[in-house]
């Protein structure tokens, strides 16, 4: 339970409380933005309304995409506050900064391992793979 040493249980539960609510707050926007997926066929008018219907529904799927990833992060998060490894590098198994933590709740590496990761990516075609299809998806269709 080293990560707990570097954060304390006080802070544990004020990460929690805000997993939480982001959590709360995105499945909740989730069922708005479902929603608003159906397409009107009033709206249909012409070629011109039919494109901007197009591109309007693939933003909010983008978004919807976005906030899957983001609910799996803030899963994992939760997951390792309950198991004590909350604030450990995935990497190196030292404490990550506090300070990160609070910019990046959901941060699994410290900034010296980011930022060899970082430096990784650039050097090869991992660089070049979309951030936002996810680790495991990006490997399996690279």
């Amino acid at each position: 339970q080293r990560g707990v040493r570097a954060v304390r249980k006080d802070q544990l539960k004020k990460f929690k409380k805000i997993f939480e609510a982001q959590k709360n707050a995105i499945l909740f926007n989730n069922r708005v933005v479902r929603e608003d997926f159906s397409v009107n066929s009033d709206d249909r008018f012409d070629e011109l309304d039919q494109a901007t219907t197009d591109i309007e529904q693939s933003m909010r799927m983008r978004l919807c995409n976005r906030e899957v990833l983001y609910i799996k992060k803030v899963d994992e998060a939760l997951k390792r506050i309950e198991d004590g490894n909350f604030g450990l590098c995935l990497e190196c198994n030292e404490d990550i900064e506090f300070r990160r933590l609070e910019a990046r709740p959901t941060a699994t590496l410290c900034v010296s391992c980011k930022e060899d990761q970082e430096r990784r990516e650039v050097l090869t075609a991992a660089g070049r793979l979309h951030k936002s299809l996810g680790e495991t998806f990006s490997r399996r269709f690279a």
